[in-house]
């Protein structure tokens, strides 16, 4: 099931669909930066305009955080 949630980013607001599970993740992720959720995902839109692929934001951000679980602790 899908959760879709508003955040602003960049001085504007956009609409996000994610899984609960997803949303945990970027909420843990963003705790343990001392972030924002949305500082965080203005983060990972950013490389995600400075890469060569435009994915969606939504699966930018899952790709992020499978990245960020699979480093080595």
């Amino acid at each position: 099931m899908l959760v879709k949630r508003s955040i602003a980013i960049s001085g504007h607001r956009t609409s996000l669909a994610l899984e609960p599970q997803f949303w945990q993740a970027l909420e843990d992720e963003a705790a343990a930066r001392d972030m924002s959720l949305a500082q965080l995902v203005a983060h990972i839109d950013k490389s995600r305009h400075a890469g060569a692929e435009k994915a969606s934001l939504a699966s930018a951000l899952r790709v992020w955080l499978l990245a960020r679980y699979r480093e080595p602790i």
